[in-house]
């Protein structure tokens, strides 16, 4: 019998390139925007959505009052369309801010939080909770790191942790203390440690590579000369105890097509296709995914979208900790990781 919506909690994420473009002319939405929203989103009825890359739904401080207003008729229509509220991050000095919209009925607001500094491009960082367990803050936030250097992603993705941490202290058996859960989606612009992985690791030094200033953003050179992918936001987030939904429904749910590339597809000298569109989810929530699909994006945008179905029953015991949490690492590798003094991997 397939799932109603009452029993499934549904997570999106959408790398929509540029937003689908400016206003065709004052008031008139661009056709990619309209099939995006009107096409794709709308009918999946998310429960929680978070966009990367919405260039015309947010201004600066010094916008003009054209472009305010451009951006404004935008972002409500596209809470209209979706029926869900909208939360946009501060912009900074990345372009193309994140923004994430949450469905009402299926959850109940908590504060929203801006992180002004590190990020060259704030996350959308809003807390919700169940109302089934209405004690348990579930810290939600939608990201796009830096594309341009392996250091700030560093320094973001130790940021993003202040997030995960926030589950920390439910390891323990202390049961007094109070529970929380942590769901972070974005686009990475990073690798995933290859270990299990569908899709092939990139050869920089192949003679098809010849876009070498984005290798220098997506790649470590090594003394040797050789060029190692950045993979330190996926290392980090294993070593923190969070997991990919789409390692844990390839693995326990018999999905292999949840690992599938969500971006490269359009790029020419970039190495091809990668899975740089990545969900992180806490130990215990992360074993009520269902199914993780990606939406094919193709003559829309540069990046396809991932679905992630949670059945709703198994999200409550979750919250409530009914079941032993997944250990760290646990889907990336059966005996566990070797990592060096440096924090690299090693299969």
């Amino acid at each position: 019998m397939k799932a109603t919506s009452d029993d499934v909690v549904r997570l999106v994420l959408m790398n929509l390139e540029h937003d689908g473009g400016p206003e065709e002319e004052p008031g008139v939405l661009p056709e990619r925007w309209r099939q995006a929203y009107e096409g794709i989103l709308a009918p999946l009825r998310p429960d929680w959505l978070g966009m990367t890359e919405l260039t015309y739904s947010q201004t600066r401080p010094e916008a003009t009052d054209e472009e305010k207003a451009a951006a404004d008729r935008r972002w409500h229509a596209a809470q209209e369309v979706l029926g869900m509220r909208g939360f946009r991050a501060n912009m900074g000095q990345g372009r193309n801010p994140n923004g994430l919209f949450v469905r009402e009925g299926t959850f109940t607001l908590g504060p929203q939080h801006h992180h002004p500094k590190v990020f060259r491009t704030p996350p959308a960082n809003v807390v919700l909770r169940l109302p089934e367990v209405p004690e348990v803050p579930i810290v939600t936030a939608a990201f796009h790191s830096a594309f341009c250097s392996p250091h700030g992603r560093v320094a973001e993705a130790y940021e993003l942790t202040s997030l995960a941490d926030k589950v920390k202290a439910q390891h323990g058996a202390d049961l007094d203390r109070p529970r929380a859960a942590c769901w972070l989606f974005g686009d990475t612009n990073e690798y995933p440690v290859p270990i299990g992985e569908r899709v092939p690791e990139i050869d920089w030094s192949a003679p098809e590579v010849t876009d070498v200033v984005h290798r220098r953003h997506r790649a470590l050179k090594q003394p040797d000369g050789s060029w190692k992918s950045c993979t330190f936001l996926d290392e980090l987030m294993l070593d923190c105890g969070m997991h990919d939904p789409a390692r844990f429904a390839a693995l326990h749910r018999d999905q292999p097509g949840a690992l599938s590339a969500t971006a490269g597809y359009a790029a020419v000298g970039q190495g091809g296709q990668r899975r740089i569109d990545r969900g992180y989810m806490d130990a215990w929530t992360i074993q009520a995914v269902q199914e993780v699909s990606v939406i094919d994006m193709a003559g829309l945008s540069d990046h396809h979208a991932i679905d992630v179905t949670l059945s709703r029953r198994k999200l409550i015991e979750a919250l409530r900790r009914s079941f032993p949490p997944l250990a760290p690492w646990a889907l990336a590798t059966e005996a566990g990781p070797t990592v060096t003094r440096q924090g690299r991997v090693h299969a």
